[in-house]
Parts: C-alpha cells; structure tokens; sequence
C-alpha cells in the first residue's frame, strides 16, 4: 500500500465501519515507532467512537483527542482546543471524522487550519451497509461529505464486512462494488480489509487481485449487544 500523509482523514456513512478502520491504522502506523494522534470528530453521534478505544490507544503510545463530553451523560458538540494542535505534530495525525454530511460538518470548521498542509482523506464503503449499498449512492454519499467538509478525498477504503458472516467469498464479492465507486468517484482504492481472524482461518485463499492491497484487520468496535 502507498504511503499515507501526516494528515489523515477518515470518512464514510454511518456503520460503515471507519472508526475501527482508524484504530487499526492508528495502531499499524505505531507499530513502526511512528508519533500518532488520534483525533475523535465525530460529536454528532455518540455511538462507535474511537475515544471510546482509548485505554488501548493510549497503553500502545497512541495520543487521543477526545471531544469534552466524550464518554459522559452529557454529550454536547464541544470541541476541545487540542483538536487544533493536532495540525502541526510532527507525526501522523488520524482525525475520525463524524459520520455523513452532518459529521463532516464539523471538521469543515478546520478547513483553514488543513489547506495549506498536504493530507489524505480516505473514504470507507460498506456494500452491506444501507443508503451505500449500490455504487452510485455511495458516490451521491462522498459527494455530500466533501460539500460539508470542503475536503477532496484521495482514496477509497473497501471495507465491505457482515459481522461474523463475513466470508472469504463475501470480501471478493464486494470489489465490483468498490471498481465502481472507484471509477465513478476517480479515486484509487487504497485497501481492501479483511479480518484478521477470518485471514487466518486455515483452507481460506484470497484470488491474486486481492493480494497486493489486502489490509488484516482487528475488530474492536463493537455494537452495544455485543459487548454482552
């Protein structure tokens, strides 16, 4: 995979699976002595948030900004000042930002604070995932996130997972979906991710196409029932 640049930014529609995708990458950068910030934007909805990861984050080495009521009966759209120094570290900062329009929103406050400074914005597709389902909604998705943000994304992230109904065969059925995303949108698909316990599984083969840009995940983000 291609080298990111210090400023990441991580966006998709609600459930698509971004956040998990940015403790991942948060955590992969790290492994390779790395200085990394992750930056929680999303203070719209108080589900599926990477501050609520932030005990392994931060026992890894990880620096995470959190908005001020994250993790609290309180949640208010309050964004700390620290969000602001997260521009200028001299590491990689991850900003994990809200999901939609409404979540990109937020981080259009900190347009001046990002156009003068090269930076990646990766845009995570989930085939299952409702509104995404089809190639051109999820097109009409990034289209509506790079409105509110003022923010161009530069690569796609195929993270087409079911849960543990996930497959082999469902990961390598999801890349039609992503070629036309990709076509559409004229964006290069940066990854596609698989996780690291079904790459594991012993008889399992990937066809060739997948795997130069195949990315093994964890999962860490779960929904509330799961955690049971």
């Amino acid at each position: 995979m291609k080298k990111l640049k210090k400023i990441i930014i991580i966006c998709g529609h609600y459930g698509s699976g971004k956040t998990n995708f940015s403790v991942n990458l948060a955590l992969d950068l790290k492994k390779y002595n790395n200085d990394v910030t992750l930056i929680d934007m999303d203070i719209v909805n108080p589900y599926f948030r990477s501050s609520d990861h932030k005990v392994l984050l931060e026992s890894a080495g990880i620096k995470v900004i959190s908005p001020v009521y994250a993790n609290t009966n309180l949640d208010a759209p309050a964004i700390p000042a620290q969000m602001y120094s997260a521009f200028d570290t001299e590491g990689y900062a991850i900003f994990d930002m809200g999901g939609d329009d409404a979540g990109a929103t937020v981080m259009g406050q900190f347009f001046k604070n990002i156009t003068d400074k090269p930076y990646d914005m990766l845009y995570v597709i989930n085939k299952n995932r409702s509104m995404i389902e089809n190639a051109e909604d999820a097109a009409n998705m990034l289209y509506s996130i790079q409105i509110a943000s003022r923010l161009k994304a530069t690569y796609i992230v195929n993270n087409s997972h079911i849960k543990d109904y996930t497959t082999i065969q469902s990961v390598e059925e999801s890349a039609d979906y992503a070629k036309k995303i990709s076509k559409l949108l004229n964006l290069e698909i940066y990854c596609t991710t698989i996780s690291k316990k079904l790459l594991n599984e012993k008889g399992l083969r990937l066809s060739d196409e997948f795997v130069n840009n195949l990315y093994p995940i964890d999962i860490y983000v779960k929904t509330p029932w799961e955690e049971f």
